[in-house]
């Protein structure tokens, strides 16, 4: 069996380890540098959007470790209160996680800090964190109505007890982060369950924290202790890869050491439904997430119809389902995914363009995705906004024999998956 980077080949399968999952990779960051004393972080994503974090980090006065891939993440933590005045701008690059967890995490400090991002970035809602914040006492100065760039000037934090009008982990995170930083009581209920990768790991940490009827209770706590993490890879990059398998364009995938924690599984439950033969190898857990070994092969797909209930688990799914829906027989329906069209773009919206245009009968209203499956080759151009989960839902298409599928851009791929479309090239040669 020869290798090939971090793909291997044999027996018609082409074996992959995923990147480092992006939501476990941010939170280890900026919860290592309010640790006291070092971590370290193993298998931790590279991409664009663990960089940015890394880099708003060292701005605040952090060491933190150059992201290399095969290299351990090193973090000198300064404790609670021990983020220091920026001499400059904090800039988030693409990364809404990254600003969002920001916010959370200054909502206490007694300095002024101006965040900012890309042109993408800055067309994304931070009131829903913002609101709850000023609750606490924050103060915010907003220069592009609900957006960025905006001024956070921090302070003395009063308690939080709040029903969260959406599902949304990133604010969820951003409030537990304010409460830890700032030493008060918080007190959240969501109206879903969304992935819950903070609750697991600060409960792994020994940190105060408790979930009980819906609700999610952090209470004051002295220290974080510093720490050790292999980050599993990430089961929102590997979906591309099992839809590749899925779909026929090359060879069966096999994935190791994949995050599968129940919040973040709904794809695969979906995929389930639609008929495609995935099989899930337990292989441990990590700070309490778990981890299996995946292998997908080429299958025949029905429609699904998916809840708005089920949308939280697979939010950032939703794109390479709609893919595989185009493919399957009968039409698909996806409720309750009005959050798409306030992500990196406005992905309810592309998507259904895109597959249009690619000869798939698919409309989008304002919280609903339709798309009727068809056998015919795809062809056409996709226009990806720069939306790293377009250009690769629909580079997995444009692999399938006879495609012909153009993208606006691929380098956009480099926010999560920097390897994707070399790891894809590796799946289409075992065709």
């Amino acid at each position: 069996m020869g290798t090939v980077g971090n793909r291997e080949r044999g027996g018609g399968i082409v074996a992959i380890r995923p990147p480092g999952d992006k939501s476990i990779t941010h939170r280890a960051l900026i919860l290592a540098a309010l640790a006291d004393g070092a971590s370290r972080i193993g298998g931790a994503l590279t991409a664009l959007d663990a960089r940015a974090m890394a880099r708003v980090l060292r701005r605040l006065g952090v060491a933190v470790s150059a992201l290399r891939d095969g290299c351990d993440v090193v973090v000198q933590g300064h404790g609670l209160r021990g983020l220091r005045r920026p001499t400059g701008a904090l800039h988030c690059g693409n990364s809404g996680t990254t600003a969002r967890f920001l916010l959370g995490a200054l909502a206490s400090f007694r300095f002024a800090a101006w965040i900012t991002g890309d042109a993408s970035l800055r067309r994304r809602p931070m009131r829903r964190v913002t609101e709850p914040l000023t609750a606490m006492g924050a103060r915010f100065e907003e220069h592009s109505g609900d957006g960025l760039p905006l001024v956070i000037r921090g302070g003395a934090l009063r308690p939080l007890t709040y029903d969260m009008p959406v599902a949304a982990a990133q604010v969820k995170t951003a409030l537990l982060l304010a409460g830890l930083t700032g030493r008060v009581t918080v007190s959240l209920r969501e109206p879903a369950r969304s992935r819950d990768h903070t609750e697991r790991m600060l409960q792994g940490l020994g940190l105060p924290l408790q979930v009980s009827g819906g609700r999610i209770t952090l209470e004051p706590a002295a220290r974080v202790p510093g720490f050790e993490l292999d980050v599993p890879g990430d089961l929102s990059s590997a979906a591309f890869l099992l839809a590749a398998a899925v779909l026929g364009v090359g060879a069966a995938v096999q994935l190791s050491g994949v995050g599968v924690n129940p919040t973040r599984t709904g794809a695969l439950r979906v995929l389930e439904r639609m008929g495609a033969r995935i099989t899930l190898e337990s292989a441990g857990q990590r700070l309490g997430e778990p981890v299996a070994n995946l292998t997908a092969v080429a299958s025949p797909l029905v429609a699904c119809d998916v809840s708005p209930a089920e949308v939280p688990s697979l939010i950032d799914e939703v794109p390479i389902l709609a893919v595989l829906a185009s493919r399957a027989a009968g039409e698909s329906v996806f409720r309750g995914v009005q959050e798409l069209r306030v992500k990196e773009s406005n992905r309810l919206a592309l998507l259904a363009a895109n597959l249009r245009g690619l000869g798939v009968e698919a409309e989008a209203s304002d919280a609903t995705l339709t798309v009727v499956g068809t056998d015919r080759p795809p062809r056409g151009r996709v226009v990806t906004e720069g939306d790293h989960r377009i250009a690769m839902a629909f580079a997995v298409l444009g692999a399938l024999p006879r495609a012909r599928v153009r993208l606006s851009e691929t380098a956009s791929a480099a926010v999560s998956y920097p390897t994707f479309f070399t790891d894809l090239r590796e799946v289409r040669r075992g065709r």
